[in-house]
């Protein structure tokens, strides 16, 4: 009778990818909340690696520099608002229904850690080629949410004959969420979004 084979106590490439992601996570997390809190010059690679408990050289492990720590952090805040934009896209509806939803989507990220960080982060902070990567998924952004204030125009669900303007109305309205929001306010992040969103759409909605 064959003995069963021997677990091996190392963990396989599976697993070791996993553990690298998960301390990759925890590190960006760290970083974001010393760059909402600090700015990112007054943060240090030291103030990440102690609020870890890590030595500097363990970050090296996972990034090339501060600069990249940085971009991926708005990289996740960004990337968050374009997964709201594709789940309201595939829900279908108007263009003010989807663009409520684009919206309400929209200002939750602003409460997080990460949609802080893109607001909060301005574009010299970030080197020549992060700038132009960070610059170019927000006019991804711009161009979603311009599309779907488009589409409401053209169906007659949103009240409004200038969507390039409209857009940048509500998109700084919804960014500043991130500059003023208290995590231990009296309003949940949902209640904030639901607020602010009745508000704007309120000025976007076609007049009997």
């Amino acid at each position: 009778m064959n003995a069963s084979p021997q677990k091996s106590p190392w963990p396989n490439a599976a697993d070791r990818e996993r553990e690298r992601g998960e301390k990759r996570s925890a590190l960006l997390s760290a970083a974001v909340r010393s760059f909402n809190e600090r700015g990112f010059h007054a943060t240090s690679l030291d103030d990440v690696a102690a609020s870890l408990n890590v030595t500097k050289p363990t970050i090296y492990y996972y990034f090339a520099n501060k600069d990249e720590i940085l971009f991926e952090c708005v990289r996740l805040g960004l990337d968050g608002i374009r997964q709201i934009a594709e789940a309201v896209e595939n829900a279908g509806g108007s263009g003010l229904d989807r663009l409520t939803a684009l919206m309400r989507g929209y200002a939750v990220i602003m409460t997080k850690d990460f949609g802080m960080c893109v607001t909060r982060t301005a574009d010299h902070e970030l080197s020549e080629e992060s700038r132009a990567r960070f610059r170019a998924l927000k006019r991804e952004i711009d161009i979603t949410v311009r599309g779907v204030v488009e589409d409401g125009i053209a169906d007659g669900s949103i009240a409004s004959d200038d969507a390039r303007l409209t857009t940048f109305t509500l998109a700084g309205a919804l960014n500043w969420i991130a500059r003023w929001y208290e995590p231990n306010g009296p309003l949940t992040a949902e209640q904030i979004a639901d607020s602010c969103v009745k508000t704007l759409v309120q000025g976007l909605a076609p007049r009997s």
